[in-house]
C-alpha cells in the first residue's frame, strides 16, 4: 500500500499551500462538494489537469457563506482566476426531492450534512467572489452551469431564468466536460497576464455575454428566440430547445446566441471528442483517489459508492428524453485504453481495503464502451439526439468484442475476485441484430458473461414504462424488448444455476404520461411478477427535452401538444399504482380506476383467478 504526504493532495488551505513552497497560486477552484481526488470528482479533474499545466491550484471545498466569508479571503487572489463548480450534481436537484421536500442528506459532504451548500452554489460563491475581488475572472463550470447556460424552466422557483451568467455575474462560462477549453482558457489567460492584450473570446465550449450593442453576428449563427420572447410564449421557449439539443449532439456545431435584457449570451461550439489519448490522460493523473486527509473518521457517501469502479468511457447515445448525459458529456463515445483501465484497477488493488471485487466497470451506459459509426463521416453529419431511438442506427458499429476484451484482462489480473456491472445495461443493444454476424457473435457472448460472471445478484436496467406512447416521447425501447430480455435473462439463470434478480426502474409523471398508463403497468408489472422498488417521480431539470415538454406543453421537435401531470395530486395519484402490491394503497388505488371509468383493470390488480 503507497503511503501519501499532505502534499499529495492539491492544497486546500494556507498552510498546504505554504507546504509547497508557494507564494501565489495562479487558479482557485471553489466547489460545493467534498474534495475526493478522484477521477470521478470534477472539481479534482480540474484542478490535476491545470496542475498537468504546470500551473500552482488550490481546491476550496464547500465554503461557509454565512459567515465572515474567510473561506473566501483565506488564500487571497489567484494570478489568473477563480473556477466555481456547484458539484457533481445540479445543488437543486442534490437539495429537493421530486416533491420539492428538502432531502434529509447530502452523499457529496462529510457524514452526509445537508446544510453544506447554498442552493445555486455558481451564483452564490460568484457574487461573493465578486464583492470581493471584483478585478479576477470568475469562471463556472460543472452541470449546474452548463445547464443552465441559456434561458432555462427552473423546476423549484416554477419560473423561467435567465442564462446563470447574468444571474451570476460570472465573466465565463465553461459547459459539457471542460479538460480541453480549460487548458486553452488558462494559456490565454497567461498571456494576457503576460502582455496586458485583452482575452480573445473565440475558445471553443465557453459561453460568454456582451452588450447586444457591440455583438457582432457571424455567419451560420443560431440565434434563439429571446429570452423575454421566452416568457411571453412557452411554444417559442420549446422550439429554442430543439436548437440547444441539436447542437449540443452534432460534431461540427453552429454558434448558439441569445438576447437577455440588453445582453446577447454568446455560446461557441464544442470541441470535437476528446482522443482516446486525451481522455487516457485525465484518467492517468496523480490523483490519490481518497478523499483529502481533512475527513479523516468521516464518511463521504459519494466516494463510498464508486471507491471501487472504474469508469471505461465517456459519453452516451440514448438519447434519453429526461437525461442530461448526452448534454453534458455528448453522444460520442470515447473510450479509454486498456492500458489505462488496467493501470486504474491496479491502482485500486493498492487500497487498504480492497478485498478482490470491482463495484463497476462502467460507464453512463455500461455496454457502450467502443461503439462508434462504421463511417464516421455520416456521424460528422448527423444531428439525430439517439443513435438507437426509434431504432439502431444502420452505421452503428455495436460490438461487444473490445468491451468483453477489457472484461477478460481485468479478470485475469491476480488479487481480482471478481468485477462486478453496476452501471445500467442497454438491453435494446443487447437485442439488436446486426448485418455482421460477428457483432451478433459478440454481443451474445457478451450477454452470457454479463449475467453469469459480472452480475452481484441483482442486474440493473431502465425499461422507464410499458405504454408505447409514453416510451416514444422517452426515446426508450418497447417494453416487449424488456419483456424478452427478461426471458433470456431467466434462461441464462437456470442454465447457469444461479438465482439472481432483474430490477426494473420506472418513471411516473413523465410528459404524455396519464393516470391510465400507470394503472396498465401496475397490471403488466404485476403480470411479470415485480414488485417494484427502483422506482421515481419525474423531476424536471434544466436542459432535457422532458423537462421543456413538461413546461411548455408541447413537444420540443413537433410543437404538438403534450399532458403532463402537475399538481401533487395528479403525481400522488400516478406514483400509487407502483405501489398496487402494498394493502395500504389498495383502497386508494380502487378508488381511481373507478373514477377513471376502468374497472376491468381493478379485476385484473385484484380479483383472484
Amino acid at each position: 500500500m503507497k503511503e501519501y504526504r499532505l502534499t499529495d493532495w492539491l492544497p486546500t488551505t494556507k498552510k498546504e499551500v505554504e507546504l509547497r513552497g508557494w507564494n501565489e497560486l495562479d487558479v482557485i477552484l471553489f466547489s460545493g462538494d467534498a474534495y475526493v481526488d478522484h477521477p470521478s470528482f470534477g472539481a479534482a479533474v480540474v484542478g490535476r489537469i491545470l496542475e498537468a499545466e504546470g500551473l500552482r491550484i488550490a481546491i476550496v471545498p464547500q465554503p461557509n457563506w454565512r459567515d465572515d466569508l474567510r473561506d473566501f479571503k483565506k488564500l487571497g487572489r489567484p494570478r489568473l482566476f477563480f473556477g466555481i463548480s456547484a458539484g457533481c450534481m445540479d445543488s437543486m436537484v442534490n437539495k429537493y426531492t421530486a416533491n420539492k421536500r428538502l432531502r434529509s442528506d447530502d452523499a457529496y459532504t462529510p457524514d452526509a450534512r445537508p446544510d453544506m451548500r447554498p442552493e445555486y452554489p455558481s451564483i452564490v460563491y460568484t457574487q461573493i467572489l465578486k464583492k470581493l475581488y471584483p478585478d479576477i475572472p470568475v469562471v463556472l463550470g460543472g452541470i449546474e452551469a452548463s445547464m443552465r447556460r441559456l434561458t432555462h424552466y427552473d423546476y423549484w422557483q416554477d419560473k423561467v431564468r435567465k442564462s446563470i451568467l447574468v444571474d451570476s455575474g460570472a465573466d465565463l462560462l465553461i459547459y459539457g466536460m471542460g479538460e480541453k477549453p480549460l487548458v486553452e482558457l488558462a494559456k490565454r489567460m497567461q498571456q494576457q497576464a503576460d502582455t496586458g492584450l485583452p482575452l480573445q473570446r473565440d475558445i471553443p465550449q465557453i459561453a460568454y455575454l456582451c452588450k447586444t450593442a457591440e455583438f457582432v453576428p457571424e455567419e451560420g449563427d443560431i440565434r434563439l428566440y429571446s429570452h423575454e420572447e421566452c416568457l411571453k410564449d412557452k411554444k417559442k421557449q420549446a422550439a429554442n430547445f430543439r436548437h440547444i439539443e441539436e447542437e449540443s449532439n452534432k460534431y461540427a456545431a453552429s454558434r448558439i446566441t441569445q438576447e437577455v435584457d440588453d445582453l446577447t449570451i454568446v455560446v461557441n461550439p464544442p470541441y470535437p471528442p476528446l482522443t482516446e489519448a486525451e481522455l487516457d490522460h485525465s484518467f492517468d493523473l496523480p490523483y490519490t483517489r481518497l478523499p483529502h486527509p481533512k475527513y479523516k473518521g468521516k464518511r463521504i457517501p459519494a466516494y463510498d459508492m464508486i471507491k471501487f469502479s472504474v469508469n471505461i468511457h465517456r459519453g452516451c447515445f440514448g438519447g434519453c428524453a429526461f437525461c442530461t448525459i448526452s448534454a453534458h458529456q455528448g453522444k460520442f463515445i470515447v473510450s479509454r485504453s486498456k492500458e489505462s483501465i488496467l493501470k486504474e484497477v491496479k491502482a485500486l488493488m493498492e487500497l487498504p481495503d480492497f478485498k478482490g471485487y470491482l463495484s463497476d466497470l462502467g460507464g453512463p451506459s455500461a455496454n457502450m464502451y467502443h461503439m462508434r459509426g462504421n463511417d464516421e463521416a455520416l456521424c460528422k453529419k448527423c444531428k439525430r439526439p439517439s443513435c438507437i431511438h426509434p431504432k439502431v442506427c444502420p452505421n452503428l458499429n455495436s460490438s461487444h468484442r473490445p468491451l468483453l476484451d477489457i472484461y477478460h484482462a481485468v479478470d485475469a489480473l491476480p488479487g481480482i475476485k471478481k468485477s462486478f456491472i453496476g452501471s445500467g445495461v442497454r438491453y435494446d443493444l443487447l437485442l439488436h441484430r446486426s448485418k455482421d454476424p460477428e457483432t451478433n457473435k459478440s454481443t451474445a457472448e457478451y450477454t452470457r458473461e454479463l449475467i453469469a460472471r459480472h452480475v452481484s445478484g441483482r442486474l440493473k436496467v431502465a425499461p422507464e414504462h410499458t405504454s408505447e406512447r409514453v416510451l416514444s416521447i422517452m426515446r426508450k425501447p418497447s417494453f416487449s424488448q424488456f419483456q424478452e430480455f427478461k426471458k433470456i435473462f431467466d434462461r441464462i439463470n437456470r442454465e447457469e444455476g444461479l438465482r439472481q434478480q432483474l430490477i426494473p426502474y420506472f418513471i411516473s409523471s413523465h410528459p404524455g404520461c396519464r393516470e391510465e398508463d400507470m394503472a396498465e403497468l401496475a397490471v403488466i408489472t404485476k403480470r411479470l411478477d415485480f414488485q417494484l422498488e427502483q422506482v421515481q417521480d419525474f423531476t424536471p431539470t434544466p436542459m432535457t427535452v422532458a423537462t421543456e415538454a413538461w413546461y411548455t406543453g408541447f413537444h420540443p421537435y413537433t410543437l404538438e401538444p403534450v399532458f403532463s401531470a402537475k399538481t401533487p395530486r395528479e403525481k400522488l395519484a400516478q406514483r400509487q399504482f407502483f405501489f398496487w402490491y402494498k394493502p395500504e394503497e389498495r383502497k386508494n388505488i380502487i378508488n381511481e380506476l373507478r373514477r377513471i371509468g376502468r374497472q376491468d383493470l381493478i379485476d385484473k390488480l385484484y380479483v383472484k383467478r
